[in-house]
This record gives structure tokens, C-alpha cells and sequence, in this order.
């Protein structure tokens, strides 16, 4: 069996070449008030029933740095704050529109990142890293490695 020593740096190289290609292609859309963890934000933002609590733990922050990370997303136009039906207390962050917008953006621009890896592969080869990252991956949401 090879020995591949390198291989963790090479899959955190592959993550951070992904995260760099989607933020330059979501700034070529014309989103150029958002980062990395923006997305991240929208990411769990986009799968439902997300309050500010949700987020930290989902971001693996405290829950005053999400706050502070939602009052940007608001300010900018990007999410808004719901009352929750069952908590009053409680507020839902929804993408807007322009939440979306972005969201998609960032999935083209993913897509393109991708695209350029298969151009590089032969077929065979780009299917196997997919069978090979879809065995050893745990299913589960997008969250930043902080």
C-alpha cells in the first residue's frame, strides 16, 4: 500500500483552492461586500429554522461573533431576522433575495473551480476522486475548519 504523507496538506490545499476560487468567482458576480464565512453563514442559514444560536454553533463561534457576523449579513441586505413561531424571543434568519443571489453565485463559481480540476483529470481519474472523497467523507453540513 503507497504512503502518501502528504496527503493531509494536499486535501486541505484542495479545500482552500475551493473557498479561494468560489470567493474570486462570487466577487466577479458582484458580491464584493462578502467572505468566506459569510457562506458558511448562508450555508446553514439556507437549510432552515437557523436563529443566531444555530449559527454559532454551526460556525463553532460564540454566539456574540455570530451576532455580530447576522447584524452584517442584515446591514448588507443579505438575511433578515423573523420572529420564531414557537419562541418569541426567538428570531429565524432567512436568506433575502439577494441572500440567494449570492448563494447560487457561489455555487457557480464552485462549479466552474470544479469543472477546471476535471478538465485536468482524465475521466477515469476524476470519477475515482469522487468515489474515493464521497467513502471517506462524513456526510454533514459545510462549516469552516477554525
Amino acid at each position: 500500500m503507497p504512503d502518501f504523507p502528504d496527503l493531509p496538506a494536499l486535501v486541505l490545499r484542495a479545500a482552500t483552492q475551493l473557498i479561494d476560487a468560489i470567493q474570486d468567482g462570487v466577487v466577479e458576480r458582484g458580491f464584493t461586500d462578502v467572505r468566506p464565512s459569510h457562506g458558511f453563514a448562508f450555508a446553514r442559514i439556507s437549510a432552515g429554522d437557523a436563529t443566531a444560536s444555530d449559527l454559532a454553533d454551526h460556525l463553532g463561534v460564540t454566539k456574540q461573533a455570530a451576532g455580530q457576523l447576522v447584524d452584517q449579513l442584515v446591514e448588507r441586505g443579505y438575511v433578515t431576522r423573523e420572529p420564531a413561531p414557537t419562541d418569541a424571543r426567538a428570531r429565524l434568519l432567512q436568506l433575502t433575495d439577494k441572500g440567494w443571489a449570492c448563494t447560487r453565485a457561489a455555487d457557480d463559481a464552485a462549479r466552474e473551480a470544479v469543472a477546471r480540476w476535471q478538465q485536468q483529470l482524465d475521466p477515469a481519474t476524476f470519477a475515482a476522486l469522487g468515489t474515493a472523497l464521497r467513502t471517506v467523507i462524513t456526510p454533514g453540513g459545510l462549516r469552516p475548519s477554525w
